[in-house]
């Protein structure tokens, strides 16, 4: 298992109005972004190619769409900008992998 591009604990994870977990932990590693509650367990999980995240209008919240199913994530300011970030190196490489960047 490769090293997480993406690493943040502590995370408020809401699905519609529901709270999942207050401290949870999101990861983007391997081409796949993974929601984690506080105890390990996996949330929902997807490949960058089919994972949406909004900031717009949110200051320290990200709206994650994974597959169709959308999840608001508490994570603050520094680490939205790192999620955003982590998802677009991701893809990237995951393009560049398929041959699709470069021609």
């Amino acid at each position: 298992m490769a090293e997480p591009e993406f690493d943040a604990t502590g995370v408020g994870i809401s699905r519609m109005l529901r709270s999942l977990t207050r401290a949870g932990h999101v990861l983007v590693r391997d081409g796949e972004l993974v929601l984690m509650t506080s105890y390990g367990s996996e949330i929902d999980s997807a490949p960058v190619e089919e994972v949406r995240i909004s900031g717009y209008g949110l200051r320290d919240q990200a709206l994650a769409t994974l597959g169709g199913r959308s999840y608001l994530l508490r994570l603050g300011l520094r680490h939205r900008e790192g999620l955003l970030a982590a998802v677009r190196t991701a893809r990237a490489k995951a393009a560049a992998e398929r041959g699709v960047l470069g021609r």
